[in-house]
């Protein structure tokens, strides 16, 4: 059976922990690989190789740095098909959204390409009499990244792409469900150029964790996973005097008003609720509909749109998404399923059951839709994360509103309209992160940056763009005079200023 290590100061590396992890072809439910699970003395020497290597990659000018990168597109886009197939293979998501996985995480590496231009600081001629202030950005030195099961490529280069261009060194902790993927990638970015021990990767599971946030040489942590975990490293990371960045999850809204486009809002609904199976934290998982005439045109259109999707295998070129990512997750959204039931809400399309021919044991489920379910529910309160859509009936525009902006997350939200006025009034009112305006899934572009508020994100700066930037360096302020010489102006006893 296949086995994934670690990669360490450039290197593949056995685990030497005894621990291993199952990893699944969710599309079979057999086991096709083991994955080492890290202890203490993995971790050890990964920040080892990192520590060593950092201060001369630092040193590395940034445009050759910059070049590390646009060589290492070049190689993520030549073996786009490879990875994506990986991909796809342990996660589940069909091929074609596992090739948009990859495409999204390289827009980020794009955006890296221009670290030279990013790392300018600023600077002020005449300050004061003979005084010029300037000032610089330099990078933490050895950083981490902990990533989810749900982008096994993007998250990954949504971190350390920003990070090692700016001249930091880079432990990567994938997630053990699909762990392949970021290993090769570490393998592509030595072959880019990368000097050993920049990026390292070590395989694990909760205990590698900790000893990460722990770890007194990693200057920065950043997190994406579960909110409660989140919140947990979030603390723990700020206990132990390092910067840290986590996003957690998500159960993002759509509204749609009366006014809408209902067609191209149900075309749009369909692809972000399903999507990947439901497995994203910008999912649209709750639709709210506002007016009982919009909701039962909606749940109509819905339910003919949901007859014409097809689950299929990772590899089916017509299968609009594949099997979730393990048993133990699909039981989870199974059992969410029957909580909505119990809670009173109406099973509209319930996608429990689904079997694929030659496939039996393969982790399907089909598309589920709820209708008239309320906030009162913890099945709307809680992320599911799963191929289930919920119908929130609006009476109001400011019913409707309040939905998003009352909700535990605050992630994304889209709003259907042709009104520009409400379209306004909801992007500046509505207390969410990310905002799309007949936008189903608001992901920013890589040189904006990404975030959520309330649980959905614990942080000050946010993923990539310049957030990304500032979170991996550090600014220092150079006060400068350069004196024309003769006698001593003295000592002074009070605070400089600029009189």
């Amino acid at each position: 059976m296949r086995s994934i290590e670690h990669f360490i100061d450039g290197q593949v590396v056995a685990g030497a922990s005894g621990r291993h992890g199952d990893v699944f072809d969710p599309n079979t439910g057999r086991v096709q690989a083991r994955v080492s699970l890290a202890s203490a003395g993995e971790l050890e020497r990964a920040v080892a190789s990192a520590a060593a290597a950092q201060p001369a990659w630092a040193k590395v000018n940034p445009q050759r740095r910059a070049r590390v990168m646009f060589e290492f597109k070049r190689l993520l886009e030549a073996h786009m098909d490879e990875l994506a197939r990986l991909l796809a293979s342990e996660h589940g998501k069909v091929i074609s959204d596992a090739r948009g996985d990859l495409q999204r995480g390289l827009e980020v590496i794009e955006f890296a390409c221009g670290i030279p231009h990013l790392l300018k600081g600023e600077y002020t001629e005449g300050a004061g009499p003979g005084i010029d202030v300037y000032s610089l950005r330099q990078p933490l030195g050895v950083v981490a990244g902990i990533t989810p099961f749900n982008f096994p490529a993007m998250i990954p280069m949504w971190m350390f792409g920003p990070a090692i261009a700016s001249g930091n060194a880079f432990i990567l902790k994938p997630s053990e469900r699909d762990p392949s993927v970021p290993l090769r990638l570490a393998e592509l970015m030595i072959e880019a150029g990368l000097p050993p021990g920049v990026l390292n990767v070590v395989q694990g599971d909760r205990e590698i964790v900790e000893a990460i946030v722990r770890h007194p040489e990693i200057k920065a942590v950043s997190f994406v996973g579960s909110s409660d975990i989140a919140q947990t490293v979030y603390a723990l990371g700020a206990q132990h005097g390092k910067r840290v960045q986590c996003m957690g999850g998500a159960k993002n809204h759509g509204i749609v008003l009366p006014d809408a486009d209902l067609d191209q809002a149900v075309a749009d609904i369909i692809g972000a609720a399903y999507g990947s199976a439901g497995e994203r934290c910008m999912a649209l998982p709750v639709v709210v509909p506002v007016g009982e005439a919009t909701a039962d045109a909606l749940r109509e259109k819905l339910v003919t749109a949901i007859g014409d999707l097809r689950v299929g295998v990772s590899t089916d070129p017509d299968a609009h998404y594949g099997p979730v990512v393990t048993a133990a997750h699909k039981a989870r959204i199974e059992q969410w399923i029957r909580t909505g039931v119990d809670e009173g809400a109406e099973l509209v399309v319930d996608g429990r059951g689904l079997s694929l021919p030659g496939h039996e044991d393969g982790f399907f489920l089909g598309p589920t839709l709820f209708d008239r379910v309320t906030s009162d529910m913890s099945a709307w309160r809680e992320e599911i994360f799963g191929p289930v859509l919920q119908i929130v009936r609006a009476d109001s525009f400011e019913q409707a509103l309040a939905l998003p902006s009352a909700h535990q997350y605050g992630n994304g939200v889209a709003i259907f309209t042709r009104s520009g006025e409400a379209a306004r009034e909801f992007a500046q009112r509505v207390e969410v992160g990310m905002v799309g305006i007949n936008v189903p899934i608001p992901v920013p572009v890589a040189y904006h940056s990404f975030g959520g508020w309330k649980r959905s994100g614990f942080a000050d700066l946010n993923q990539y763009g310049m957030d990304g930037v500032r979170f991996y360096t550090r600014t220092k302020v150079v006060t400068q005079r350069w004196p024309k010489g003769g006698a001593s102006a003295g000592s002074a006893f009070v605070i400089p200023t600029m009189q």
